[in-house]
């Protein structure tokens, strides 16, 4: 009897410090808070095991793409509900299960990386990291620029983000460019937007690089003659009147001369919002030619026909 006493007393001990243990948080030792927070998600992914067998490994990659199309839907929902915290979030787990699981780079997977970053705020710090880290994991983790197609994607929205594509503009104008071209670089962006038939991304573009930029100085009127033509240009495209692009095209020559990819730009602009018609082998040649043949209403079957009216010289006084 004093035995059992003695064990339930030694019992008695072992439960009370198995209390105090309890108070006690052991290395290696993870407990479940109650409730779920989205804001701050904590997930140990599963290294793939090269001593794995090829089913036990391909059972793994399932698992992690399950969980990558689980995550990738939550984030979806959330950014329906305006829940960009969470949203990004989720997104930034989808990109890091692809980095754990070692996943092969497919057209589909990119398209959904793109996808979240076009949900993104443009301005949340989130939207760098995530980029950032999207472009190294299509890259293959190489330390090249990442997945051409990536990029294409990436671009694409840029595009449609007329205030997201000038602040990238100007903060890599002031850091990379030369101050002498600071009106080269958005005039190469408005003219590309309007080549692509998308007015209301170059304004917003040419507003707000101008507005934001350190090194120009407040306009309309700029100090650089290729920020007033670009300027006086998206004034035009609204107007849609050939004879003022025309006049802008000839009194601006000296500005557009410094790259020689504007005029080509511009006579895609006049097919687009003025009616020139394509370019032909003319005497005129080039821009400048395109567009007086059209004020002209010149043409091979006018030619033609002008030549069977009448084929004497003209008579100068």
């Amino acid at each position: 009897m004093g035995t059992a006493r003695s064990d339930r007393g030694t019992a008695r001990g072992d439960t009370g410090t198995a209390k105090g243990d309890t108070g006690t948080a052991q290395p290696g030792v993870t407990r479940a808070q109650p409730g779920v927070t989205w804001a701050q998600p904590r997930v140990t992914w599963a290294q793939p095991s090269r001593g794995k067998s090829p089913t036990e490994n391909t059972d793994f990659l399932r698992k992690h793409a399950e969980a990558r199309e689980l995550m990738y839907s939550g984030a979806l929902l959330f950014f329906s509900h305006n829940q960009q915290n969470s949203a990004a979030d989720l997104s930034m787990l989808v990109l890091e299960s692809l980095e754990k699981s070692d996943a092969k780079v497919a057209e589909d997977l990119l398209e959904n990386l793109a996808k979240l970053f076009s949900l993104m705020d443009p301005n949340s710090p989130e939207r760098v990291a995530f980029v950032s880290r999207a472009l190294k994991w299509s890259s293959g983790g190489s330390g090249k620029l990442g997945h051409p197609k990536l990029h294409q994607l990436l671009a694409i929205t840029l595009w449609k983000d007329g205030e997201g594509c000038a602040n990238m503009l100007v903060e890599y104008s002031s850091s990379r460019g030369y101050r002498s071209e600071v009106d080269m670089f958005v005039a190469q962006a408005v003219l590309q937007f309007l080549c692509l038939k998308n007015k209301t991304s170059a304004s917003v573009v040419f507003t707000t690089y101008t507005q934001k930029h350190p090194s120009i100085e407040k306009g309309p009127p700029f100090v650089q003659p290729l920020l007033n033509f670009i300027w006086f240009l998206l004034l035009a495209v609204d107007g849609g009147k050939l004879t003022v692009f025309t006049v802008l095209c000839e009194q601006y020559q000296p500005s557009l001369k410094r790259d020689p990819m504007y005029n080509e730009y511009l006579d895609r602009i006049g097919q687009l919002f003025f009616g020139v018609p394509p370019k032909q082998t003319s005497s005129y040649g080039g821009l400048l030619g395109n567009l007086l043949n059209s004020l002209m209403g010149t043409g091979e079957d006018d030619d033609t026909e002008d030549g069977q009216e009448d084929s004497s010289p003209i008579e100068l006084d």
